[in-house]
């Protein structure tokens, strides 16, 4: 008899408001957030594991001073932040099943998709959509392809150097830009290892790491 897989469903109801201009789109956070059990250093909100990037590459970005445990000043810190940056966070995947529970996006099976499209079309100031990784397999780049696709939405690329830039047609007159950011996830480093860029940014300076890069990356997109 074969195990019951794991139900890993997102903890975390999109974070939207009408102001938003731009929207964090990632996958699932790691299932412990999901069952609850946090660690110290985590924090109870999107993108809180003590292992991800994403709020510290903002906190060099923005120099925010943030916290990083399970206490409600942190989670208020970063609902802050976006608030005033206008910056809303809407993961793409509401729920997905795990034969081995970890955090790998190739783990998943039977992904549920939140309705990306209905959410772009109820917070119409939205223009700009920041994935927190690309096109690869079960990534949030791979899973809007497919709900446009799904919606017959023309989606052209602006520029396919890393990271990768589209125009979504929403309607006639609206369009989304998306760009697709290198995962602020220890997984990710490898790839980030792989490029051009990286490589030679390090030639020119030993001491730059792959957050480092990341950091040059995200800036342009998160400031603008």
């Amino acid at each position: 008899m074969s195990p019951i897989p794991f139900l890993h469903t997102h903890p975390y109801e999109p974070f939207l408001f009408e102001e938003a201009t731009k929207l964090i789109v990632g996958t699932l956070p790691p299932p412990r957030f999901t069952m609850g059990d946090l660690k110290v250093d985590d924090v109870d909100f999107c993108y809180g594991s003590r292992n991800g990037q994403l709020w510290r590459i903002l906190d060099v970005i923005f120099d925010l001073g943030l916290r990083y445990e399970t206490t409600q000043v942190a989670t208020e810190q970063r609902k802050g932040f976006l608030l005033e940056k206008k910056i809303g966070v809407c993961d793409i995947v509401a729920s997905a099943e795990r034969e081995k529970v970890d955090a790998s996006d190739l783990g998943m099976q039977n992904v549920k998709l939140r309705d990306m499209i209905g959410y772009l079309k109820a917070y119409p100031k939205i223009d700009t959509l920041l994935f927190m990784g690309g096109n690869s397999k079960n990534g949030p780049e791979y899973f809007f392809r497919k709900l446009i696709k799904e919606h017959k939405l023309k989606f052209e690329v602006v520029s396919n150097e890393v990271p990768r830039i589209h125009e979504l047609h929403l309607t006639d007159t609206r369009k989304v830009k998306t760009v697709s950011l290198t995962a602020p996830s220890g997984a990710a480093n490898r790839a980030v290892g792989s490029l051009e860029t990286y490589k030679r940014l390090k030639d020119q300076n030993p001491k730059f790491t792959t957050f480092d890069f990341r950091v040059m990356q995200y800036r342009p997109f998160f400031e603008s």
